[in-house]
């Protein structure tokens, strides 16, 4: 599977990228490189920055949201219609949780489209084509800022990053793309990703209670209701989990807590919340 795309700084851009033509400034979302492809058995091959894994439930657990996410949305059929061999295309895109910026996590998609990439081209896609394949496909492509800028009236130096499509406050960045697949990164300085310093380090059930609550067990039962699924207690246990470590897995992984423990802890207080126990 093709390999993520450099992305260096536009500080230090690619030859030719400032130079001249129509540039598209997309926003820099702080998560995490996902990739993925359609086999031509109908499976999906899902990879990170390093590695590829061919059984998607072997990504890292923070990435199980954005799994599901494509699992359930990506249009096979159409894009089967589209290539005349899905294996020919690898989609890039980031999975939206937490690094160190806290997005709006209920109404931030749990991927968004970057790339796609043709191997039989031997191309990335156009920002252009980006957007509308992934539109195409039942998927949000990551958000245009500025469309066809001309170089000329572009100077980073002198370039004001606007407020962020995702959370209340200002994008960490933006991304400065061309039509030839060349690209570079405009970081915000005034916005610290470097996390939430909030103490993690409490016992399980104290970590459960924190994070495990009534409305984020009523917010996931409600999707879960809304996309036609039964509401056991498996599925809202795993939606919920999923839903903890995508708000909270930079945290959890730093912080000092028996995950055993505290997966033992998340499932009792599923089937609480599912008995309807007021002490929730």
């Amino acid at each position: 599977m093709k390999t993520k795309p450099d992305l260096p700084r536009v500080a230090n851009p690619p030859d030719g990228l400032l130079d001249s033509g129509h540039l598209w400034l997309v926003e820099y979302v702080d998560g995490a490189p996902l990739r993925f492809q359609l086999q031509n058995s109908g499976l999906l091959r899902f990879g990170d920055d390093r590695r590829v894994y061919d059984d998607p439930d072997a990504m890292p657990d923070e990435y199980a949201h954005a799994v599901r996410h494509v699992r359930e949305h990506l249009d096979r059929d159409a894009l089967r219609r589209a290539v005349p061999d899905v294996e020919d295309v690898v989609f890039f895109g980031v999975a939206t949780h937490y690094h160190g910026i806290t997005y709006d996590w209920a109404n931030t998609p749990s991927v968004l489209g970057v790339d796609v990439w043709s191997e039989r081209e031997g191309t990335f896609r156009p920002p252009d084509a980006v957007e509308q394949i992934y539109e195409a496909l039942g998927l949000h492509p990551i958000n245009a800022v500025e469309r066809e800028v001309n170089t000329r009236d572009f100077d980073p130096e002198e370039y004001t990053i606007p407020e962020s499509a995702w959370y209340d406050g200002p994008a960490a960045g933006v991304v400065v793309r061309d039509k030839q697949g060349r690209r570079a990164l405009l970081p915000n300085p005034d916005v610290d990703s470097g996390g939430d310093e909030r103490s993690l380090d409490v016992s399980a059930d104290e970590l459960a209670a924190r994070l495990a609550t009534r409305r984020r067990f009523e917010r996931v039962e409600t999707r879960l209701a809304d996309a036609g699924h039964p509401v056991t207690v498996d599925a809202l246990y795993e939606r919920v989990r999923e839903d903890v470590l995508r708000a909270e897995h930079a945290r959890l992984t730093d912080a000092r807590v028996d995950m055993q423990a505290f997966h033992g802890e998340l499932a009792a207080r599923t089937r609480a919340y599912l008995d309807d126990e007021t002490t929730l």
